[in-house]
């Protein structure tokens, strides 16, 4: 199936690794032009680097999108150096996992700030850019905990959840101009983040993190964690024509282990 996504501009935040660098290698294997974007130099490079092992070529950047005024120059350099941002994909910051008991107000600011505010500070720009222009499409990549409450990841749930009605209000705001807004909402994925909320969530149970993970996939219907390249491919989906009535849709991904009608 040809997505049509040839030749396009994407920008991926947080595209050093995981899911982000999973959309990354997806998006040049479809022949887009790809500028990712993560707060350490150290990790971009060696996502640029992997990469072009890979036969591909991509801009690289170190900004932190927490700084307002820096992913707004980012932007301005971004769409200078390669063209107008057609794709937009958030899957930058990430809220610290932290059992309820330990949770103080500052926990709570602190997700907002690595989750939420990482994720506006560049969709406001390139929102209003994309519109001025009447074309664009804005995928977020934002996970299940906004939809689910955990209690060792509260902070980062509330910041979830807050970036899943800005996307539904942004593609009613901005569908009229042409720029189609949607998300993803990946479940237990086979990356870093993983590992480190098992062993919260080990800590919090009083198990191992390998009973932890044992425990999580034996719960998920298809008795396995995704991959990033699984939630990548869904994100290509959103990003092309052939979802082009696709608007405001917030999609699950966990492998059916939270049954509910959306």
């Amino acid at each position: 199936m040809d997505l049509g996504l040839t030749g396009k501009h994407v920008l991926v935040t947080g595209g050093s690794r995981g899911i982000g660098l999973a959309c990354v290698q997806g998006f040049l294997g479809e022949g887009a032009r790809v500028s990712l974007v993560s707060r350490s130099r150290q990790t971009v490079d060696a996502a640029v680097a992997s990469m072009k092992a890979l036969g591909h070529g991509c801009q690289g950047l170190a900004v932190d999108l927490a700084d307002a005024k820096a992913a707004a120059a980012m932007v301005d350099e971004v769409e200078a150096t390669s063209g107008p941002i057609d794709v937009l994909v958030n899957s930058a910051g990430a809220a610290r996992q932290v059992p309820f008991t330990e949770l103080t107000p500052a926990d709570f600011h602190e997700a907002m700030h690595a989750k939420f505010f990482t994720y506006i500070h560049v969709m406001d720009p390139v929102a209003r850019r994309m519109g001025a222009r009447g074309a664009g499409v804005i995928v977020n990549v934002i996970g299940m905990g906004g939809k689910l409450a955990r209690t060792t990841h509260l902070p980062g749930g509330a910041a979830n959840a807050a970036l899943m009605l800005v996307t539904a209000g942004m593609a009613a705001a901005w569908g009229p101009s042409g720029v189609r807004v949607n998300a993803v909402n990946p479940g237990a994925t086979l990356t870093e983040r993983l590992e480190s909320l098992l062993a919260v969530q080990g800590r919090s149970e009083g198990i191992s993190p390998e009973e932890a993970a044992r425990r999580a996939a034996a719960s998920i219907p298809l008795r396995r964690f995704g991959s990033p390249e699984e939630i990548a491919d869904t994100v290509l989906y959103l990003a092309s024509s052939r979802s082009s009535y696709v608007n405001g849709a917030i999609i699950s991904m966990d492998g059916g282990a939270t049954p509910f009608v959306v």
